[in-house]
Parts: C-alpha cells; sequence; structure tokens
C-alpha cells in the first residue's frame, strides 16, 4: 500500500527516562505550553481605513493559515511557500510539546529542533491540488473527528498509567508508547488534509504508519 502523503513518528525512548521530570511535567510544561498557545492563537491586525478604522482576524485554525489559503487555491492554484513553511513548522513544534505533555520524550521541546518528533508534509505548490477541495475538506473529515475524540479519551486514560509506570520503573511501555504514537499519527493526518490542505488523498482510518 503507498504509504500516505503526511508522515509521523516519534521516537521511543529505549532508555530509562527523567522520574522526576515525569512526576511534575504538568507543572514543567506550563512555559513551552504558554509559547505554543499565544502562537497557536489568531493574532488580530490593525487596518487603517480612514475614519473607518477596523480590526481584523486573519483565518487561522490552531495558527494555521486556512482562509486565505483556501481563497489562494481557489482562485489561483497558489500554495505560497511560506504560508507551507508556516504551518508544517508550527505543526512540528506543536507536535513536540504534545509529545512532551503525554510523556514521550523527557527532554524539554525545543523551538526549532526536530528533536524525537519527526513530521513530514508533501511538497506543494498548488497545481496538483484539486481547487474545489479545500472548501470541503473540513466536512469530509467529521467522521474522523468523532473517531479521535474517543481516540484521545482513551490515550487519557492511558497515559495516567504510563505516568504510574514511568514513577515506578523509568520506563514507558512500547505497546502503551505505539498506541498514543498512532493517534498522534491519525491526527496530524487529519490536519494535513483537512487544514494544512497539503494533500487531496482522504486520511486513513488507521494508527499504522
Amino acid at each position: 500500500m503507498e504509504p500516505y502523503p503526511v508522515s509521523f513518528s516519534v521516537d521511543y525512548p529505549d532508555r530509562p527516562l527523567n522520574r522526576a521530570s515525569s512526576a511534575f511535567r504538568l507543572f514543567t510544561i506550563i512555559p513551552i505550553a504558554i509559547v505554543i498557545g499565544l502562537l497557536e492563537h489568531a493574532n488580530p491586525s490593525y487596518r487603517s481605513g480612514g475614519s473607518n478604522d477596523t480590526w481584523f482576524m486573519v483565518g487561522t485554525a490552531g495558527g494555521t493559515v486556512i482562509a486565505p489559503l483556501v481563497l489562494m487555491l481557489l482562485f489561483r492554484q497558489k500554495y505560497p511557500r511560506w504560508w507551507y513553511d508556516w504551518n508544517l513548522e508550527l505543526a512540528r513544534f506543536g507536535n513536540r510539546v504534545t509529545a512532551y505533555g503525554l510523556l514521550m520524550d523527557d527532554t524539554y521541546p525545543s523551538t526549532d529542533e526536530h528533536q524525537s518528533v519527526r513530521l513530514e508534509y508533501p511538497e506543494v505548490q498548488g497545481p496538483e491540488l484539486h481547487r474545489w477541495l479545500p472548501l470541503v475538506k473540513w466536512f469530509l473529515a467529521i467522521p474522523h473527528y468523532i473517531v479521535l475524540a474517543f481516540l484521545w479519551l482513551a490515550v487519557f486514560f492511558v497515559v495516567i498509567v504510563v505516568w504510574f509506570t514511568i514513577l515506578f520503573t523509568g520506563r514507558y511501555p512500547r505497546g502503551m508508547f505505539e498506541f498514543i504514537e498512532g493517534v498522534l499519527r491519525w491526527g496530524n493526518r487529519v490536519g494535513g488534509y483537512a487544514f494544512a490542505l497539503v494533500t487531496d488523498k482522504y486520511p486513513p482510518f488507521s494508527l499504522s504508519a
């Protein structure tokens, strides 16, 4: 089977993890969580219009450039490179923070280095993407949202078990690690399809690579 265009993986920490860092992860993650939270918030921009000065919001979802990109693909079939780079690097950064929060790595998330998390989007310029699909991809992905909601509920309970396991053994159970990695992979595929708009290939209902 041809691999899905959006690829994601996390290096398994086949070593003793830092128990103190894992025990207080809810607190140690706060500074970097604030950083990613600020980046993922839609930023208001000021536009001068004479006597009718107005504020407007750039169309984003989780910091990802979406509304301007949909219009660009619809009317010009062009995916500006800097929008592509922004969407990819923001997704990479967000995944590093998420993996750290889920105890998958005890190295503090970097704002630029890839570390143990790998996320790749296919190279796109625009003409290879369907002109009209960006208008409905978010809607077509609704079944995935539903499944992912249940999967993330399962992740919540799995991470609780992992937390206690690391405290007592210093190790991350591989089966639980692969399950959480699979949920993250699934979510990134949906994000690349429905929001980053880097592929027209519908995401598989699968945790596997």
